[in-house]
């Protein structure tokens, strides 16, 4: 094994198994050509998975069942953005799955993003990624974009208290103090929601 490969699965050890990466996330460990290079010769070795043109991840097996997990779709998504320099968030309906407010989910998980449309397929499930325009993007975090996503979608008058709960169990204190200060450049009810699951506080008259 060549010191590229070496430096470059050094690197994917210490982020963890399951995580999307590009050759741009290398650019300081060796060249684009030596990258490539180290990367196409782990897909070889089986060390690497790739997932298409310039996206990779480590696979890893569930200790559980024992099978290979697949890579998480909204990490391939981020990594897309990075791969492009482009700004991806969750359509409102794939952020409000990923977050335990709905349940429906389709073979398409649709994506926003200020770049070119595109598709990407990983296993059974496409990504569609379509460009809109960067004002239609909410602003914030990672986190708070999908939060701000999910309510919009669910609008404010399906989001009751099981809602605010739900979120404030599910976020960390550090993306609940960011969710604030997110909370902005959001909607105003968007932005009173987001102190109420920050604080614990329940919405009056709710039952």
């Amino acid at each position: 094994m060549d010191p590229v490969q070496q430096r470059i699965l050094k690197r994917l050890r210490r982020v963890g198994g399951g995580r999307v990466f590009t050759p741009k996330d290398f650019v300081a460990l060796a060249s684009r050509a030596a990258t490539d290079q180290a990367l196409s010769r782990l897909v070889r070795s089986g060390a690497v998975r790739r997932i298409g043109r310039g996206l990779y991840y480590v696979p890893t097996i569930s200790k559980k069942l024992g099978i290979e997990v697949p890579p998480d779709l909204d990490d391939i998504a981020q990594a897309v953005g990075r791969q492009t320099g482009s700004r991806v968030v969750p359509s409102g309906a794939v952020a409000a799955n990923r977050l335990g407010l709905s349940t429906q989910v389709g073979a398409t998980a649709v994506y926003l993003t200020d770049g070119r449309s595109r598709k990407v397929r990983a296993g059974k499930f496409v990504i569609q990624l379509k460009h809109v325009a960067p004002k239609e993007l909410p602003a914030g975090g990672r986190t708070s974009a999908m939060v701000f996503q999910a309510l919009r979608y669910l609008g404010r008058p399906a989001v009751d208290g099981r809602v605010v709960r739900l979120l404030r169990r599910r976020l960390s204190r550090q993306q609940r103090r960011e969710l604030v200060r997110d909370g902005q450049y959001a909607a105003s009810w968007i932005a009173e929601l987001a102190c109420r699951v920050a604080e614990g506080r329940e919405i009056p008259g709710d039952g």
